[in-house]
């Protein structure tokens, strides 16, 4: 009982330096979470978390500010490999039409991860996009939003994923929420991740 707790609270530092790192820009830090074929799929990315170090320098440097909350943290493991569920915020802040606009969104970080030589490491980041919100900043402002866009993607992150198409970003319109399909399959890739399936095998069925 206490060396597994002991692997929950590393496991959970691993998942807290990933959001702290993140935020703050400190990536070669960043970069210390990740097994080296670690994946990041997100809303507005999919691929290796090279590329995604990549494009978030890129965003920042023009402006795109994004930043997470963490909250309660599950966590099955068995053997040297680990799916942990954590209740995240997203929020991002981005120009609307006519307002400068704050969307949150709530959800669960989805995680694959696994022991080598002594340490814990990420695998593969999923998420679940569970509600969202957009407010204007100022107080009183009225954004304009194209409610054809906006009704083009999943009532879990609907806002979040209209200011990131807004600001440049080629959003996934199938990613999962609390309930339904993807969410099933999300799922199903963690027991079989949990029952010793390949990751490569993992991945390719989820880009079918």
């Amino acid at each position: 009982m206490k060396k597994e707790m002991e692997e929950r609270l590393v496991i959970r530092e691993l998942l807290e330096n990933w959001a702290v790192w993140r935020d703050a820009l400190l990536w070669d830090r960043f970069r210390t979470v990740w097994h080296p074929e670690g994946q990041m799929w997100a809303t507005w990315f999919q691929g290796s978390y090279e590329e995604f170090i990549r494009v978030n320098k890129e965003g920042y440097a023009r402006g795109v500010l994004i930043h997470h909350m963490l909250g309660g943290c599950s966590i099955d493991i068995k053997g040297r490999r680990a799916i942990a569920q954590t209740k995240m915020t997203i929020s991002q802040r981005a120009p609307g039409e006519g307002a400068m606009c704050d969307v949150l969104c709530t959800g669960r970080f989805y995680d694959f991860i696994e022991k080598r030589k002594g340490r814990w490491g990420l695998v593969w980041r999923r998420l679940f996009y569970e509600k969202d919100r957009l407010d204007p900043v100022v107080p009183g402002a009225v954004p304009k939003l194209d409610a054809a866009l906006l009704e083009r993607f999943p009532v879990g992150y609907r806002h979040l994923a209209y200011l990131q198409t807004r600001v440049g970003y080629k959003v996934k319109e199938d990613m999962p929420g609390l309930t339904g399909p993807e969410a099933e399959a999300l799922y199903a890739l963690g027991a079989a991740w949990l029952k010793g399936k390949s990751f490569e095998s993992l991945l390719r069925g989820a880009r079918g």
